[in-house]
């Protein structure tokens, strides 16, 4: 489903329908409200890193949690990571994603794509996630999501946030795209860490007041694959919270596309979506190209027919966020 429109108009001018949801958001707010207030059921011998955000839908969660992933494991930590495993099958669990025989319907997309750099563990009960990583030897837990639920008491967490489109229009769900107001989301953060180019972090910035929480900017950056993407003729598909941005990054690269077909998030890929990709694909005479999340959820006859274009989180300051880790484990 992709979100309305009127969710991203200014904060200062959200539009009628914001108006007229405003009461049905401020009921939500005060059901998030009493949620987060109860206490936690677990605290952990390990720290518990939650890679989360206010918005709902993509911000760049994945991005970041493979980030600090190879972060911690550069400093000599063992990582884990616990998720829901949004998409996939699996119900409370837990479950340990195995990479090599567990597919994106079971586990979920994300977890799939996860579990190259870290033992991912799936459920709905993020404690008993947590409580499986840690009889596993885990050293640290990171949670992909997770801000608002307040089962698991945690010693980190960093609000994740598309710096172009910020926190929308301001406004909770439904008048807007906040899972929560931003000031009470603020108040438990310890980071905001935005994604976005220069001039979308200035903008970010005007617009947003981040006093009194940590800011630390990033980007995302293509992989280096050995290849040039320029002049490349594509027919590019992406099921990402912003498909949008897929798409600007294959252009900055030198892509052409040829047509750019944005689905849902995390859609399911079907063998009828993928023959009518690929026959198009052919008519045009281009490439089927598509994201690492999309790339999972393949039908296996599609895989050899599509490239993917893989990104990396880059921190400004990298430095800033490995001291705050070091800090963790009383470095």
């Amino acid at each position: 489903m992709r979100p309305p429109g009127f969710w991203f108009a200014s904060p200062e001018r959200p539009g009628l329908r914001a108006r007229l949801l405003a009461p049905l958001g401020a009921l939500y707010a005060v059901a998030t409200a009493r949620r987060v207030a109860r206490p936690a059921q677990w605290r952990a011998p390990v720290p518990v890193i939650c890679v989360g955000n206010l918005n709902l839908g993509g911000t760049g969660k994945t991005p970041t949690v493979i980030a600090l992933v190879q972060m911690l494991t550069e400093m000599g930590v063992r990582p884990h990571v616990i998720s829901r495993g949004y998409g996939g099958r699996v119900a409370r669990g837990p479950l340990r994603v195995i990479e090599r025989s567990h597919d994106a319907d079971l586990v979920g997309d994300e977890p799939l794509l996860m579990a190259a750099f870290a033992p991912v563990w799936v459920g709905s009960d993020r404690v008993a996630a947590a409580q499986a990583a840690v009889e596993a030897q885990a050293e640290a837990l990171i949670m992909d999501d997770g801000f608002q639920d307040p089962r698991l008491a945690k010693d980190f967490s960093v609000i994740v946030v598309d710096a172009a489109m910020g926190f929308g229009n301001g406004r909770v769900l439904p008048a807007g795209p906040l899972r929560e107001p931003v000031t009470a989301g603020l108040r438990r953060a310890d980071l905001v860490l935005s994604i976005g180019s220069d001039a979308q972090q200035a903008r970010f910035s005007e617009i947003w007041d981040l006093r009194g929480v940590a800011h630390l900017p990033a980007r995302l950056a293509p992989l280096a694959m050995g290849m040039s993407w320029r002049g490349l003729r594509v027919l590019a598909f992406a099921g990402i919270g912003r498909p949008e941005k897929f798409f600007a990054t294959l252009r900055a690269e030198g892509a052409e596309i040829l047509r750019a077909e944005p689905l849902s998030d995390h859609q399911r890929l079907s063998p009828g979506l993928m023959t009518r990709l690929e026959l198009e694909a052919k008519a045009l005479g281009a490439q089927l190209v598509t994201t690492e999340k999309d790339a999972v959820r393949l039908p296996a006859t599609s895989r050899p027919k599509v490239l993917t274009l893989p990104v990396r989180l880059r921190f400004e300051a990298p430095e800033q966020m490995r001291v705050r880790l070091e800090g963790l484990f009383g470095a």
